[in-house]
């Protein structure tokens, strides 16, 4: 497919109408995002059982496939993988215009970025149990760019990148839902700013 087809078709993606969200995908995203919240920043494993297993599993994967592929970057390619998965089911049910399979393949990315951060902090600190007992990927990544002092504050920023992802597809979604149950005529006026007495 050549690069013009390419963009035609995203571009007619991008036009295409979303389909409807209801009031109970909202809901359960919200008490998703707040069992992950909780899960990482009120407790001391800072688990979540079935996405973060996940998550290792997908991990653990993605070191020899990109080392095979990349010899010498195997130890990115655990995080690459981690973090391409989610945003491969993101752009499925993009193009499906698919309003809450986006918003939890978005969580999930987030929530995958909120466990990196987690890795990240441990670079220097070695408490985490790690698969195999093996080297720490960020130990290594960090003392290659020359950073591992900062390994902290860049977990920091990392998790915070990863909790807005998660806020922002809650509120996408609650938009979206919103948007959906007030009546287009009176989105009309409400956009000219008529309707006022």
């Amino acid at each position: 497919m050549s690069l013009e087809k390419t963009l035609e078709s995203w571009s007619e993606t991008a036009s295409a109408d979303w389909r409807p969200v209801t009031g109970a995908a909202v809901i359960g995203l919200a008490l998703l995002v707040g069992y992950i919240v909780w899960q990482h920043y009120f407790t001391p494993d800072r688990w979540v059982f079935l996405l973060d297993n996940t998550n290792l599993a997908i991990h653990e994967a993605g070191h020899p496939i990109v080392g095979v592929l990349v010899p010498g970057w195997a130890v990115y390619g655990g995080t690459l993988f981690q973090l391409l998965f989610p945003a491969m089911f993101a752009g499925h049910f993009w193009r499906q215009r698919h309003g809450p399979g986006w918003s939890v393949a978005l969580v999930w990315f987030g929530e995958s970025l909120l466990n990196v951060g987690r890795y990240m902090a441990d670079a220097r600190a070695h408490e985490l149990p790690l698969v195999g007992g093996g080297d720490h990927d960020w130990t290594e990544i960090f003392n290659r760019w020359g950073v591992l002092s900062g390994d902290t504050g860049i977990a920091g920023a990392t998790r915070l990148i990863g909790l807005c992802v998660m806020l922002y597809a809650l509120f996408w979604l609650w938009k979206r839902w919103r948007s959906a149950r007030v009546p287009s005529t009176a989105r009309l006026i409400r956009r000219s700013g008529g309707g006022r007495s």
